[in-house]
Order: C-alpha cells, then structure tokens, then sequence
C-alpha cells in the first residue's frame, strides 16, 4: 500500500476523536519510537510525548502528538488504563499495524496489583515504582527495539531496600495525594495510604481524608507527602486533621509518582526520579539516607 495512503487511513482513524483536527500528511514523517510517557522513554532513551508534571491519567493529545504518533516508527505506551483519555487514539493506531508494546501489559498477570473498583484498568498501572519489576518490562521494550536494556536498576533497588529499612517500624507508613506508590509499598515493606484512587480522575472522599487522618494520628507519623502531578489540596487537609487531633504532621516533600522530575536534571532521569523518592521518604519519615541521594546527584532544598 503505498505511504500517503497509509497516513490517510492512520489519520482517519484519529480524526473520529473529539476536539482533535489531524496535521497534513507531510508532518507524519519518520521520527524514531516514541513512548507516551518519560519513565518508558527516558531509560532507552527515545523521545516521549509527557515531560514533567504532567499527569497521564488526564492527558489529551494535541495536533502536535498525532503528528508524531503517526510518524513513530514504534509505539510505546503503558496501558492497563494508565494513558485514560488517549488511550483509544493509541490502541486504535496499535490495531491499524503501527509497530506498538503496552510496556505494562508486558509484565506478567502474577506480579501485577489490583486496584479498587471503578478503575478503568485491569490492575494497578504504576510499575516503574518497583525498580526490579521495571527493569524487566523496560527489557522486554528494549528487545522490541533492538536495543541494550537500561543498566543502574539492581544499585537503585538495593539502596531503595536499604534507606526505606532504616525507617522506624512504626513509622514505615507513606501516606500521599494519590494511590500511585502500591509497588513502591510491596518491594520496600511500606504501607501505603493513597488519598485519591490509583486514578487521579476521581475525587477524594471526606471518608478517605479522615481515614487517612486516622492512620497518621494512630502511627504517629512526622510527615505526610504531596506529589507533582496531583493538587496537595488533600494532603493539607490531613495535615489540618491532625493537628485538630493534637498531632503535629509535616509535609515531607515533593514526590514525582506519574511523571519525574524538570527535564535536564538528575530529578528527570527514571533513576533520579526513583533516587528523588527514596531519598525524601526515607529522611522525612525517620530513616538514614544522605541528603543528595545515592550518587551525590540530588538537588538540596535550596536548588543547589
């Protein structure tokens, strides 16, 4: 078939989205892979629609994505629901022929978590925060690519294992905005308290808030989290809870859960990001870790 007429049926494809109008044939030339978001494109280093702060959960693509969506020799993406309101445009160009791997999807059903219901997904989508089950789907995209799997990920897992270990027993509970660090939870023996379901669609309930005041209050807990891609209107409203309840809670810091950090910096790499987290919960929460993390890369409170 020839090229023009394989853009055009691509382009039709999309065009029954809403609110979108396709780019002219021309701009979809050959651009390399492309994954939709920075955690799959950062570590085999191709080129990624979402950068920092960016919340993939409520992305909509603009002319600019379809032009390079149609121009991606090969597609990655995460799936399991993660990629909400571009997600049929993706799974569309994946049934059409498009090159594509649901990077997620990749890994195996047993080691996936459930999530609550109400979720469009299967299972919960945040697998980058285990770097060991990350550095198996991000293998199984590499071969895809014919390109070397990422290296660093065992040193990222063994320095998660060791910083999240120094937290007091007691206080081995992250509490954040949103129900993104379920893995994060599973590898480093961590409870988890997310606010607002794995979906940052839904709303969170004044139940939800005041169960999680009640956690936070039961454990003593010195700090609570916000992250960069979720409003930190909830968090506050634990931190105000607790204190009702005579309980001092900090915010313990910033954390990047759906997207990592500025790009050009340590923070905007997948192992800065994951080094970022580790690094902030571990000292926030009562824990051993040096303050720029297990390079010496972090950036200080005051930027440096």
């Amino acid at each position: 078939m020839p090229i023009d007429s394989v853009m055009r049926r691509l382009m039709a494809l999309l065009l029954a989205l809403p609110a979108l109008a396709a780019p002219p044939v021309s701009a979809a030339i050959d651009r390399g892979p492309v994954a939709t978001i920075a955690m799959i494109a950062e570590p085999l280093g191709i080129d990624s629609l979402m950068g920092s702060g960016v919340d993939p959960h409520l992305y909509k693509l603009t002319r600019t994505d379809i032009a390079r969506l149609l121009g991606a020799s090969h597609l990655l993406y995460c799936g399991l629901g993660l990629e909400g309101k571009m997600l049929d445009a993706v799974e569309r160009l994946a049934r059409s022929g498009k090159p594509a791997t649901a990077v997620c999807e990749a890994v195996a059903e047993a080691d996936r978590l459930p999530v609550a219901a109400g979720y469009a997904g299967a299972a919960d989508p945040h697998l980058w925060m285990d770097p060991a089950l990350w550095a198996k789907a991000l293998e199984t995209a590499a071969g895809r690519l014919g390109v070397p799997p990422p290296e660093g990920f065992a040193e990222l897992d063994a320095y998660a294992r060791a910083s999240i270990a120094s937290i007091p027993a007691d206080a081995r509970v992250l509490v954040t905005a949103h129900d993104a660090f379920a893995y994060f939870g599973r590898r480093y023996g961590l409870e988890v308290v997310g606010i607002q379901g794995v979906n940052t669609e839904s709303e969170a309930g004044l139940r939800a808030i005041e169960a999680a005041v009640e956690t936070v209050v039961a454990h003593r807990l010195p700090a609570v989290f916000v992250e960069s891609t979720v409003s930190d209107r909830n968090v506050r409203a634990i931190v105000e809870g607790a204190a009702a309840r005579g309980h001092r809670v900090a915010i313990g810091g910033l954390l990047f859960s759906d997207a990592m950090g500025p790009a050009g910096t340590y923070e905007g790499t997948y192992i800065g990001m994951i080094d970022h987290n580790v690094t902030t919960i571990a000292r926030a929460l009562g824990g051993r870790a040096p303050e720029r993390g297990m390079q010496g890369k972090l950036r200080t409170h005051d930027g440096r």
